[in-house]
């Protein structure tokens, strides 16, 4: 019942913040919609910004599993390689049990174009690189306060991660194939984009 109540304000939260606009959306106008208590809101997310980043909070989260996972004798690249594109294919399930992808794709955009959620969208990707960057000197036996690579690794990975993203959100295709198959083309194009003279082509 309780994963019924956050879900259905969840829900009402994000299509209220993308069709109205975060700021111009209240938590009474939220909890209206779904006929409960403004205490039954704050029991569930400590305000509107925490409901506004629950269902990425939910992919970032399979994504760090899925990294935990990768088997241990992959070099670090094929390893975030393989759980972003892993998790993309598990979590289009877990985000359409929760909101329709097309709400999901929306407040994405949403995002992007809210100033005051997209300070708190790059300070968040900031921390979560940190975190990613952790896991992958554990991994190769690193301590990243003496070694550049993990970081560095995963500052390109995120930076191709962010154009992704953006790239998905420009286009009409909001199926999770579609995010799946722009990441898997972006990164695969880190590598000699890095490393090839352009021009030869």
């Amino acid at each position: 019942m309780k994963q019924r109540t956050r879900d259905a304000l969840l829900r009402a939260a994000l299509e209220l913040f993308t069709t109205k606009g975060y700021e111009e959306t209240t938590v009474d106008e939220i909890v209206e919609a779904v006929d409960v208590s403004q205490r039954t809101f704050f029991r569930h997310f400590a305000g509107k910004q925490e409901a506004a980043f629950a269902m990425q909070e939910m992919v970032e989260a399979r994504f760090m599993r899925a990294l935990r996972e990768r088997p241990a004798d992959e070099a670090p690249f094929a390893a975030l390689r393989g759980a972003v594109l892993g998790s993309w294919d598990a979590v289009g399930e877990s985000i359409e049990a929760v909101v329709p992808v097309e709400l999901h794709m929306r407040t994405y955009r949403m995002i992007e174009s809210t100033p005051a959620l997209l300070a708190v969208h790059l300070r968040r990707s900031i921390e979560m690189e940190g975190q990613i960057a952790q896991v992958i000197a554990e991994r190769e036996g690193l301590d990243l306060a003496t070694d550049p690579r993990p970081r560095v690794a995963v500052a390109a990975f995120s930076g191709v991660m962010r154009v992704t993203g953006r790239l998905w959100g420009a286009g009409e295709d909001i199926s999770v194939d579609s995010i799946r198959a722009i990441t898997e083309s972006n990164l695969d194009h880190l590598g000699p984009a890095l490393s090839e003279d352009w021009r030869k082509d």
